[in-house]
């Protein structure tokens, strides 16, 4: 029976969010979730007490995606910069192609129209990419001067700001190519030897496009 409701939960919240991420909060109603889901507004209800409910679950849904990512991430041999860029590009990924973590973004967006507290993704964010470079330093991977605490601020910055961007200009359709852009300029000023286009290359970013300098 647990399971069951477990799934339940989990469609609908799918079904939400498909929904958050089109229209937005303030457009989307319980009636249009039904519509959209198939379930009785009652049958909504009866698991989400309120919209707000919902649209928690579905920010708690992004930003439970992330630690599963992360530790996979983290767990493999190679280097700290390394790990950090591969892993910038599997949450770019997830950003484009998962409806829930697209919906999550654009509830966290309009916060101020929720009438509840909604929790937020950067202060997890700042402490993963802190720690990725300090374990950069202590590998001598940092150029010199390089503080891990103040680089990693500056990472998320612009990591955030290009999603944003990103999804203004086409939807996020372009996003790999643009963070390979991004992490075209970062690395040259994070990494003691710079050699980008093997690092972009082995922590799986694409390939530039022809007639793009590597």
């Amino acid at each position: 029976m647990q399971e069951r409701a477990e799934a339940t939960r989990r469609f609908l919240v799918e079904a939400a969010a498909q929904l958050f991420e089109e229209r937005g909060y303030a457009g989307t109603s319980i009636s249009d979730i039904s519509a959209r889901s198939g379930r009785t507004s009652g049958a909504i209800y009866f698991h989400f007490t309120n919209k707000e409910k919902l649209a928690l679950a579905v920010v708690e849904a992004t930003l439970a995606t992330w630690p599963a990512l992360i530790a996979r991430v983290r767990a493999s041999q190679a280097p700290a910069l390394e790990k950090l860029v591969s892993l910038s590009f599997t949450v770019a990924r997830a950003f484009r192609d998962d409806v829930v973590v697209r919906a999550g973004s654009r509830l966290w967006m309009e916060r101020k129209a929720i009438a509840a507290p909604v929790p937020g993704p950067f202060t997890a964010w700042i402490e993963t990419v802190t720690q990725l470079l300090r374990d950069a330093e202590a590998e001598d991977e940092l150029a010199a001067g390089v503080v891990p605490e103040t680089a990693a601020l500056a990472v998320v910055y612009a990591f955030f700001g290009l999603h944003t961007v990103s999804d203004a200009l086409d939807g996020r359709a372009r996003i790999e190519e643009r963070l390979r852009e991004l992490w075209e300029v970062l690395l040259m000023a994070l990494r003691a030897a710079p050699d980008t286009p093997a690092l972009l290359a082995r922590a799986g970013a694409p390939a530039p496009a022809a007639g793009t300098p590597a």
